[in-house]
């Protein structure tokens, strides 16, 4: 299954809150939700966590669950996509800041359940160093790294979600990854930020990621078809 994230920023003049709210109360239920092969589709909007820029690159991600890559291009070709939630993009997100990426998920950690809520959740892109392999980044990450991250205290939940090969039949992609963890509340996900747990963390996935290229997003997740 292709696991889609679409991150994005509000456009020129709305605010993060107008942003957030017209994703989950218009555009989600009334174009994206509509799309007929989307089969999970849950929208993170983001919260404070740690120093804040005073732009950030993104206030919102989209996830975004398709069965193959012919479901995906069908979904693209729809009336629902073509006349609804793509031409609705423009009233809410500036377009040139959005950032797509599709992945295939390495669950760590299974949550405990949809009946045991996890809605916060801290995402970090990652793009391996110079010189190193796909297939080395990929390695390192889940057989060593991986070890490293189930120390953060209260993390319920785990994944690594690695780029789909055929992004790389082009060339270089933008990103190889992107790590979530998720948390039962907001308190433990910042008690796990500010963890020397997560320091260490960090310290351990610079080794083999550009550190210039790590981005952080916190935020909690709406579930609009389907849960987890």
């Amino acid at each position: 299954m292709i696991h889609q994230f679409i991150f994005a920023h509000p456009k020129p003049g709305m605010s993060e809150q107008e942003f957030q709210r017209y994703w989950l109360e218009v555009h989600a239920p009334n174009f994206a939700g509509k799309i007929p092969q989307i089969r999970k589709y849950a929208i993170d909007t983001r919260i404070p966590l740690g120093p804040e820029p005073a732009d950030p690159l993104w206030s919102g991600v989209a996830e975004i669950w398709l069965e193959n890559d012919e479901e995906q291009i069908a979904s693209l070709q729809t009336p629902e996509f073509l006349q609804g939630a793509r031409l609705d993009e423009p009233n809410w997100a500036a377009f040139w800041r959005t950032v797509v990426l599709d992945t295939e998920a390495n669950v760590v950690l299974p949550g405990p359940g949809a009946e045991h809520a996890h809605p916060y959740k801290l995402l970090l892109l990652v793009k391996r160093t110079n010189g190193t392999t796909v297939e080395e980044f990929r390695t390192r990450s889940l057989e060593q790294h991986s070890k490293v991250a189930l120390q953060l205290p209260g993390l319920v939940r785990y994944s690594q979600q690695f780029t789909r090969d055929g992004w790389y039949t082009l060339g270089e992609t933008l990103l190889d990854g992107i790590h979530v963890f998720n948390f039962e509340t907001e308190e433990a996900l910042t008690a796990a930020y500010e963890s020397a747990e997560f320091a260490a963390l960090l310290a351990d996935l610079k080794e083999f990621v550009e550190p210039r290229y790590i981005h952080q997003v916190a935020a909690v997740e709406h579930w609009i078809i389907g849960t987890e």
